[in-house]
């Protein structure tokens, strides 16, 4: 028996490779699948079924095409329904796979269809929980996904999720592997631990949500208190892993168009395309195509497509490193962004050597603007994450979260320069490209962010552990 953990980084997610005895189980699979295949082909296996956990809101799974290129059954949890051939399994059916077992567990709460899978050994001995979104490390899948106006409200899934984790998971014995279906900087919970595997006993023990002495009521107010708006992509993820959606080599076909200097602008204008610049912040802040967006391929790059780009059939140009256009465009379908029109033949430098118009981004400091708030008093804004604003922040900066960033705007000076600052300097970057595409020119990045700004003596609040803040 093999199991593999293939995580990305990028969504912070974990997909699972299970073999033995020449047939395959695929878990949850991301939308580019040849990897999949070429392992199995490595294994001289055959990829027999492909379990998803739940419909996926943070990205498009890549189950349809799999099971199209390779003729395995795609397997869904109860009350799944689906526009594509799926075995609708029951609680607690059986599934062979070579020398072992995988015994699915209705575990409703996160979604109502959501399933996580036991896997047993060759001697019928429980070995490993695939839990999905239901359980995560330190944390258990939020509960607001999956509201049904009129039928089901978040409290009514968080009971549900109280339920299936006292009666299907904690049941199971402490030295059962727990593979989640996520990791940090996810946005299906709100305190994941950035491990990304652990045990049954270990989340007795350390995650909040499984406390023995714990009531339903207790678990309902604690899983729903502070949970954030979910990213507006979501809900189109969702039907694109109901309903089926492009194969991916077409997405790339497409997608892989080089155009020159002259047909990039003349696409941009004729279709209202979106110009999304992937390269890394330093770069963009030197210059870019006027009106264009930031957001680089190296940080945390779909997640922050999929909130900040409401349609994903928004039509999209990219500027990008050379040789890694293919990458972006493969990142942009995993969240359900498949209009990618093609790329700028030789990246901004041709643009730049063609003589266009260019812009760019002042970008100051930690130390400067400490000066200028002595001196001139100057506003400045803190894009960061709410819990990393209440943690610890400058003294009377507002918080604007980049997440929520388009209803933020008004609220910024349009007569005197503002800055804008983020942990390190990507997100920064991001929200002063969109500020400036909405014909405010007056924002200044501060480079390094946060971490720069507290080797300053600028005012800050004491610092507060965010795990105490309520």
């Amino acid at each position: 028996m093999k199991v593999e953990q293939i995580y990305t980084g990028c969504l912070a997610q974990g997909a699972y490779y299970i073999e033995s005895n020449g047939e395959v189980a695929i878990i949850d699979p991301l939308r580019e699948v040849s990897p999949y295949i070429e392992r199995a082909h490595k294994d001289n296996a055959k990829i027999k079924y492909i379990f998803e956990t739940h419909f996926h809101a943070d990205f498009v799974s890549g189950h349809v095409t799999l099971a199209e290129k390779t003729g395995a059954k795609i397997v869904f949890g109860p009350n799944a329904e689906t526009n594509f051939d799926a075995h609708i399994a029951k609680d607690n059916e059986v599934f062979k796979v070579g020398d072992v077992t995988i015994i699915a567990l209705h575990t409703p709460g996160h979604t109502m269809e959501s399933t996580s899978y036991v896997l047993k050994d060759e001697n019928g001995k429980d070995y490993a929980l695939f839990s999905g979104d239901t359980l995560f490390l330190g944390d258990v899948g939020r509960p607001d996904l999956a509201q049904k106006a009129g039928e089901l409200t978040e409290e009514d899934l968080a009971g549900f999720l109280f339920d299936s984790l006292r009666t299907k998971i904690m049941t199971l014995a402490d030295d059962v592997i727990v593979y989640p279906a996520h990791g940090a900087g996810s946005a299906c919970g709100k305190n994941l631990s950035s491990e990304t595997v652990g045990s049954i006993g270990d989340q007795k023990k350390t995650n909040y949500a499984l406390r023995a002495d714990m009531t339903k009521e207790e678990f309902i107010k604690e899983v729903t208190d502070g949970l954030l708006p979910p990213p507006a992509y979501f809900p189109l993820n969702v039907k694109l892993n109901k309903e089926g959606y492009q194969d991916i080599d077409d997405v790339i076909s497409k997608g892989t168009h080089a155009f020159s200097v002259e047909n990039f602008e003349k696409v941009a204008n004729e279709t209202d395309a979106l110009i999304l610049d992937v390269r890394h912040q330093s770069e963009f802040i030197k210059g870019f195509i006027p009106r264009s967006i930031f957001i680089g391929i190296d940080g945390g790059f779909a997640p922050w497509v999929g909130a900040l780009i409401k349609d994903i059939e928004q039509p999209i140009l990219l500027v990008a490193p050379a040789g890694r256009e293919e990458e972006v465009i493969i990142r942009l379908s995993r969240v359900g962004f498949d209009n990618t029109l093609g790329y700028l033949d030789g990246s901004f430098n041709a643009w730049k050597s063609s003589g266009k118009e260019i812009d760019t981004l002042e970008s100051v400091s930690a130390e400067t603007l400490e000066k200028e708030m002595n001196e001139n008093n100057v506003p400045v804004f803190d894009v960061r994450k709410p819990g990393e604003f209440a943690s610890e922040h400058i003294l009377d900066a507002p918080s604007t979260p980049l997440d929520y960033l388009n209803s933020h705007v008004d609220e910024f000076p349009k007569d005197k320069d503002f800055y804008v600052h983020c942990a390190g300097g990507y997100r920064s970057v991001i929200a002063s490209s969109i500020l400036k595409a909405r014909g405010i020119h007056n924002v200044i990045d501060v480079a390094g962010g946060y971490a720069a700004i507290k080797e300053t003596g600028i005012l800050r609040t004491e610092a507060v552990c965010p795990s105490t803040l309520k």
